[in-house]
């Protein structure tokens, strides 16, 4: 590259970039930590992009019109803090960014959603923006078929990395993007060749834009470091019906005179020296974290230029009728809406009343169709398994190409990319998304919902056919671990409930939720309904309660969630015909629970008693129930999985494995 060519060529351009580079280099070498060649890389894209393309007011955050920008290459996290503090986002100061990675700054190692404004969604794991970049283009598209151009008119930005491309998830991401002709998604994909390995060539061979080309994207192509091209290439991307891809050939750690170009710039410090004859060759001639004051001017004025974008809108916005407006501030608020507790209060009371045996992924279709009809922010999906995750309701229509008001999403065979997609359909705002596949393929979905966990973001999952009880399809189907794995994950509430009832409050309780996602494991196996005495109390919410008490002397509590309270319930009938009072404590969420108050867990769960739990699933965690709180180790016990599941009939394996009521009978019994 001629820099000196360069800096002759556009002057203005290439002192607000080289600020971004100089930020970028003197962070990392500040924390001794970090990845500088990235964000030298990608100065020149990101600064014709905010100057010249992404519509945003610096001083106005979390305008709901915004462009989204996500570094989907989070590494690189000194390119978005320098353009942030930069551009004048108030909250990254440059005391900020002299802290990078240290304890109680905002600037952390990756950016991380919540910590700081202008960061759209946490992007640490490679990948996942990108994917849930699908998402923020979904939820714009279909918002903007609800309210109108007028109100909601935006693109969505990522800067992607060759890792986030060789990860799995973006296959899935991209299949789905091209599959709904997301015209207002543009990905600038650095292309630098380089890894923390060295040559892109030692590990992969991809022609990545023939690969988005066969997908369904558009693909352009710009040097990455001429201001013209790149503005060029995202002019054009912005006509685009499809998503675009943008090849932006880079060089990492450019002008770096010992590691352009390598993998040397990747993870580490340049070091002062390095950094000293970088500067030079830049023409840059300020010290550490020093930005020149016509240089900040320039860079304040393109953050302060969104500002009469902004405006204008107000004015569009002050147009809508005053119920119009009510509903898009409720929604990208994340407010329930009102009709909700009242919708779920009549609908558990005429459950009460009728008593269905139904499977619990039946009782949450029951729940969506009420749902759905209240909560018009509802879009819901399933990983190819519709009619056995039963997500999809009357009325909801498909969201596609052809009808942006449509609420249900086909994603395919793609758990990870639906979960990541989620993620951004509920960051946007103004969505409530939740999504369906088998228990046990949370596997798959893991990395997106962990994040949803970290984040905060009230997604949720509805994983049925969630044990044994699933049957002939086998052990690879059958999730054993899962509830402990997904129990184990701070900020998440999994619901396993026991009946119908159960269900309907554990979805009042997910759709309600503003930082917390829920996981639903849902039976296949027909369940009775055991809250037949209507209660308006949401009872779910408490984690766990009394579902039947003992007659007489209180000898036995067993403990049990979802299909197995059914085990729980026989086994009560064979104790007490003996003469031993036992109650049954339904626990459909341990999370909640915990979270009670000392006095209310001391009152479903006495000290005395000898207690057994009951559940198709591993023992894992469970002690903290069953010795924990009040309990004794040696009268304690447990009934369920200790290994995987086998291929037969539901009532065969339970069974053959031992999970039945004489069991549970005979446990106690030997404990008393």
């Amino acid at each position: 590259m001629d820099i000196a060519a360069l800096k002759t060529a556009n002057p203005d351009h290439w002192m607000k970039a080289t600020a971004i580079r100089a930020l970028a280099m003197d962070a990392v070498q500040a924390a001794n930590s970090g990845h500088p060649g990235m964000p030298m890389g990608m100065a020149d894209v990101a600064t014709v992009l905010f100057e010249r393309h992404l519509k945003f007011d610096a001083s106005a955050p979390n305008w709901a019109d915004r462009d989204r920008f996500i570094l989907s290459a989070g590494h690189g996290s000194m390119l978005i803090y320098a353009l942030l503090y930069l551009t004048g986002y108030k909250q990254m100061t440059l005391e900020q960014i002299k802290n990078f990675r240290q304890w109680g700054a905002i600037t952390a190692g990756h950016p991380e959603y919540g910590h700081v404004e202008g960061v759209e969604t946490t992007t640490g794991p490679l990948g996942q923006g990108i994917s849930n970049a699908v998402g923020f283009a979904m939820a714009e598209e279909k918002l903007r078929a609800e309210f109108g151009a007028k109100v909601v008119d935006h693109h969505t930005y990522v800067i992607a990395g060759d890792g986030c491309l060789m990860e799995g998830i973006s296959h899935e991401a991209i299949g789905l993007a091209g599959h709904q002709k997301l015209g207002r998604l543009i990905v600038l994909w650095d292309n630098n060749d380089i890894t923390i390995d060295g040559s892109v060539s030692l590990s992969d061979r991809t022609d990545q834009r023939a690969r988005f080309a066969a997908a369904g994207w558009k693909v352009l192509a710009c040097d990455g470091h001429d201001a013209a091209d790149i503005d060029r290439a995202l002019t054009e991307a912005k006509g685009s019906d499809q998503p675009v891809l943008i090849d932006c050939k880079t060089v990492i750690g450019f002008g770096s005179p010992a590691k352009a170009g390598t993998s040397g710039a990747h993870g580490s410090p340049l070091g002062d020296a390095e950094i000293a004859t970088t500067k030079a060759i830049y023409g840059w001639e300020y010290g550490p974290f020093e930005i020149p004051a016509d240089v900040l001017d320039a860079w304040r004025a393109i953050g302060a230029r969104g500002a009469t974008a902004h405006e204008e809108w107000k004015t569009r916005f002050e147009a809508l009728s005053g119920t119009k407006q009510a509903e898009f501030t409720r929604r990208m608020a994340g407010e329930a809406p009102k009709k909700l507790e009242s919708a779920i209060r009549a609908f558990k009371k005429q459950i009460a009343e009728s008593a269905p045996k139904v499977a619990t992924r039946k009782s949450s279709e029951m729940v969506l169709e009420v749902v759905n009809t209240v909560c018009p922010e509802t879009i819901g999906g399933s990983a190819d398994l519709t009619g056995s995750n039963n997500t999809k309701t009357a009325g909801l229509g498909v969201f596609n190409a052809e009808d942006r008001k449509g609420r249900y999403v086909y994603y395919g065979i793609r758990e990870h990319g639906m979960a990541a997609a989620m993620n951004g359909l509920a960051l946007h705002g103004g969505l409530k998304p939740y999504g369906g596949t088998f228990m046990c393929f949370t596997d798959y979905a893991r990395g997106a919902m962990r994040l949803s966990s970290l984040m905060g973001v009230p997604v949720t999952y509805v994983m049925t056919h969630d044990s044994i009880g699933l049957g002939e399809d086998g052990p690879t189907h059958q999730p054993v671990e899962h509830l402990a794995m997904l129990r184990a994950t701070p900020n998440v509430n999994v619901f396993r409930p026991c009946d119908t009832v159960e269900t309907a409050e554990a979805w009042e309780l997910a759709l309600t939720a503003k930082r917390t996602p829920s996981v639903l494991a849902l039976t296949r196996q027909g369940l009775p309904t055991y809250r037949t005495e209507h209660k308006a109390k949401n009872l779910t919410a408490q984690g766990a309660y009394v579902l039947a008490d003992a007659d007489g002397k209180r000898q036995a509590i067993l403990m049990a969630t979802g299909s197995e309270v059914e085990i729980a319930m026989e086994a009560r009938d064979l104790l007490q015909a003996e003469g031993i009072g036992t109650r049954v404590v339904s626990f459909p969420c341990w999370e909640l629970f915990e979270d009670q108050p000392e006095a209310y867990r001391r009152k479903v769960l006495p000290a005395g008693p000898v207690r057994v739990a009951v559940e198709a699933a591993i023992r894992f965690g469970w002690d903290r129930w069953l010795f924990g709180e009040r309990g004794r180790r040696e009268k304690s016990g447990f009934v369920g999985m200790h290994d995987f599941g086998a291929s037969a009939p539901a009532p065969t394996l339970y069974k053959e494995l031992g999970i039945t009521a004489e069991a549970v009978a005979e446990k106690v019994k030997s404990l008393l």
